[in-house]
């Protein structure tokens, strides 16, 4: 068994509330999840308005296949939310 783990930092330009920016992560959380089956959190920087640091993990019973599916989370974020440019990223196996 493979645990597969994406830390994403994300900078969320042009947000002044913590209320905007629960909005975008909320939505960016969910849609995670519908496209990929991942379990998904906000695991750092609940507090600062325009930073989010976000989770995802999988299990697999291969490395590459975690792997792969965590470079496609990464790619999605990348490419489909504009609104969130990743600052920076950790893809772990265990």
């Amino acid at each position: 068994m493979v645990i597969g783990a994406l830390r994403l930092n994300l900078h969320l330009p042009g947000v002044h509330s913590l209320k905007e920016k629960r909005s975008i992560v909320k939505s960016i959380l969910q849609r995670l999840r519908n496209e990929f089956n991942v379990s998904t959190a906000e695991v750092d920087g609940q507090e600062l308005h325009q930073r989010a640091v976000i989770g995802v993990a999988c299990v697999s019973g291969s490395d590459a296949y975690a792997q792969g599916l965590l470079e496609s989370v990464l790619r999605w974020v990348e490419e489909n939310r504009p609104d969130a440019p990743v600052i920076d990223y950790d893809i772990e196996l265990l």
